[in-house]
């Protein structure tokens, strides 16, 4: 009975962090590709001023006049 007890509770604590993992993933997506889709170099600054969150996957660079 014990054992059964503590298998359930450690399956529910892996399957409560993994559902954390894919919510906390998709919003991660769903921010970069509003980001993404505004297509200036200080986007991040004006759609999210006061989260202070540094992106892996978003690169800062200078943009050349067209």
């Amino acid at each position: 009975m014990m054992k059964t007890l503590l298998i359930l509770l450690v399956a529910s604590g892996v399957a409560a962090w993994l559902v954390l993992y894919i919510v906390r993933r998709i919003q991660n997506s769903k921010m970069l590709r509003k980001i993404a889709s505004e297509g200036f170099e200080t986007a991040v600054d004006v759609l999210y001023p006061k989260k202070r969150r540094t992106f892996r996957k978003l690169k800062i660079v200078p943009v050349l006049p067209q």
